[in-house]
């Protein structure tokens, strides 16, 4: 009788520990499928051409691996504004060379590191990183995120597609890269 029951609670501790694995092997694959979904989303999002800095080849600027979304370089001086350029009937607006800076009649903005770095988002959630991209403010309560950030249009993905977004930016190397802020219009009231 005795060995009969030891059986039986070993026969039922093997099938829980089977059951929990499956539950945590299943919870890892749909983690990862996240992580892979989100990875999509941001390389067919072009997200690579604003917030990746880049290194010049013959063939152009290519995405710099190694800093792969981690912002403008905060080393990177950028030249000053040829005077009367943006404006109607000019251009709307002039970018870095590294397409990681842009001004226009917003003033100067830089593509953030979207890195796991504690001058990344670090200490973003999914739910503030769902509702910058809904509301169009940093960490959803912010200043304005400026152009050419096409928030509108990814605040348009479901929240599953952005929560998987986050789920990939949060799986990246961190890099450590303060970008600046932005710097206001050289028009705006003093």
């Amino acid at each position: 009788m005795k060995k009969t029951m030891v059986c039986a609670v070993m026969a039922t501790s093997l099938i829980c520990l089977s059951d929990a694995f499956a539950a945590e092997s299943k919870g890892a694959a749909k983690a990862n499928g996240a992580v892979e979904h989100g990875r999509y989303l941001v390389m067919l999002g072009g997200c690579n051409e604003c917030h990746t800095p880049k290194v010049f080849t013959p063939k152009g600027p290519q995405p710099d691996a190694s800093r792969l979304l981690s912002g403008h370089p905060a080393s990177e001086k950028l030249p000053p504004t040829p005077e009367g350029v943006i404006g109607p009937g000019k251009w709307g607006a002039v970018a870095s060379a590294g397409l990681t800076a842009w001004v226009g009649p917003w003033g100067t903005s830089f593509a953030a590191n979207l890195t796991p770095d504690a001058t990344g988002i670090a200490s973003w959630t999914p739910e503030s990183f769902i509702k910058a991209m809904k509301t169009g403010k940093h960490l959803g309560e912010g200043r304005q995120i400026l152009p050419p950030m096409p928030w509108p249009d990814i605040g348009r993905l479901s929240d599953g597609d952005l929560r998987a977004i986050f789920a990939y930016l949060k799986s990246l190397p961190a890099v450590a890269n303060q970008v600046p802020g932005p710097v206001p219009p050289a028009n705006a009231a003093k």
